[in-house]
């Protein structure tokens, strides 16, 4: 399905069940081997709860969400804010947590990009270089399993010939052929050439409500940024009812550049490497009792 879905939006696409490469290796890095054993993904808080107004009061932790998803001990990877009460300011976390289990303490490989105050760039640090919680804030789209190794699906996609980007693609393909049937996935892909335009929040949460997302993309701070990018994406092919962010991916990298994936700037040359793995569980967190469409880009 998603072989000929990718032909359609791709030059060339390859897709087919492989073993899970070893993620605690370059570029990952990873605290966990695989992406494998009880696959679930969970919807934390939301948009709604960033804007039109920010609700700091909002704060969650990793650890306790892979209890409420039934897989304490779990390993988190996907795309969130931070918890500003820990760091001050607001700021994009990439999760890539191996939650603590009886016997273990928690493992965590987050990222934070945020701008950087002395000359507006991005400023990407490791979680643990600072902070040593695994909380977040607001929102945060997670997917989670056991991180054992195992069979995944391995994505390669090379030079952009349609509009989409690589998860808007991949969900789209899903919805179309699934149809009603809501079908999750996620895991880690790279964008191992070319670059992206990508997002950071501003530090300080917006002091007049954005009502549009015009004034979301207003107050957000774009980057165009190089490969080697290490994607963490959450999909859900269609939202049954929920209120559910259908598709999020933050990135990091190894040279100092992270944030929201949006889409590649360069289609001709670009490369995507993936693993992917379906969803089984669909866990719904904090669901904001008042929503609304704006800022789910």
């Amino acid at each position: 399905v998603l072989q000929k879905g990718l032909k359609e939006n791709f030059a060339d696409a390859q897709v087919s069940v492989v073993d899970c490469p070893d993620l605690t290796q370059e570029p990952f890095n990873f605290p966990a081997k695989g992406i494998c054993g009880k696959p679930r993904i969970a919807d934390v808080g939301g948009v709604p709860y960033l804007i039109p107004v920010v609700q700091k009061e909002k704060v969650y932790d990793l650890n306790t969400v892979a209890k409420d998803i039934e897989l304490p001990g779990a390993f988190i990877l996907g795309a969130g804010a931070v918890s500003s009460k820990i760091l001050g300011v607001n700021a994009e976390l990439i999760p890539i947590v191996q939650t603590k289990s009886e016997k273990k303490p928690a493992v965590n490989g987050s990222y934070i990009a945020q701008i950087n105050p002395a000359d507006k760039g991005c400023l990407l640090e490791k979680y643990s270089s600072k902070y040593t919680d695994c909380e977040f804030g607001l929102l945060a789209n997670l997917y989670a399993s056991e991180g054992q190794p195992g069979k995944v699906l391995e994505v390669k996609a090379n030079g952009r010939t349609g509009e989409l980007n690589f998860v808007s693609c991949l969900r789209q393909i899903l919805e179309k052929h699934y149809g009603e049937k809501p079908v999750g996935m996620g895991g880690t892909f790279v964008i191992q050439k070319g670059k992206a335009k990508i997002h950071i929040m501003p530090p300080e949460f917006s002091a007049c409500p954005l009502n549009t997302d015009e004034d979301v993309n207003n107050w957000l701070k774009f980057f165009e940024m190089k490969a080697p990018l290490i994607c963490q994406p959450v999909i859900v092919s269609r939202d049954p009812g929920f209120d559910l962010r259908v598709e999020h991916t933050h990135c990091f990298s190894h040279h100092g550049e992270g944030g929201h994936y949006h889409q590649d700037t360069s289609p001709e040359s670009v490369q995507y490497l993936g693993y992917l793995l379906p969803a089984e569980l669909l866990f719904r967190i904090d669901r904001p009792p008042e929503t609304h469409p704006v800022g789910r880009d």
